[in-house]
């Protein structure tokens, strides 16, 4: 009985870590600075959504990014700096490109809510790392 009730409790403990501990795939597509920096050099047609704030995306963007100021995407306000570009994203089916300082939650939450608004999963990406890891002078704007 003790035997049981000692492997009922070790079983509670360590079977929940040993899920946590399994490695799930992102739901979000990631694009690295390298493979953007070929795409862009390259003309190809993308959607450079930057949400960075007013201060940071005039000390540096990527060339030909939209800004929309929609750091951190949290309230419903900051959401909706994201409808201006909505109109011009429905208008092909371009890559579109998600900016933020680091490549984190603002971006995740702007992937989010893009994807709720229409776009097609398959056209979303984040830039890694953001604008934080974007290090191609020839393709950089700003004081």
């Amino acid at each position: 009985m003790i035997l049981r009730r000692l492997f009922f409790l070790l079983l509670c403990t360590f079977l929940p870590m040993a899920a946590l501990a399994v490695d799930t795939p992102t739901p979000y597509n990631y694009i690295s600075a390298t493979a953007l920096e070929a795409r862009l050099t390259a003309k190809e047609l993308i959607h450079l959504v930057d949400i960075q704030v007013e201060e940071e995306f005039a000390k540096h963007h990527i060339t030909g990014a939209t800004a929309t100021f929609a750091y951190p995407v949290k309230t419903e306000t900051e959401k909706a700096k994201l409808q201006a570009v909505l109109t011009k994203l429905k208008t092909d089916n371009a890559p579109v490109v998600v900016i933020c300082p680091r490549g984190a939650g603002g971006a995740t939450r702007t992937y989010d809510y893009l994807l709720s608004q229409g776009i097609a999963a398959e056209r979303l990406l984040i830039l890694e790392k953001g604008q934080e890891g974007w290090s191609c002078p020839t393709l950089t704007e700003g004081k």
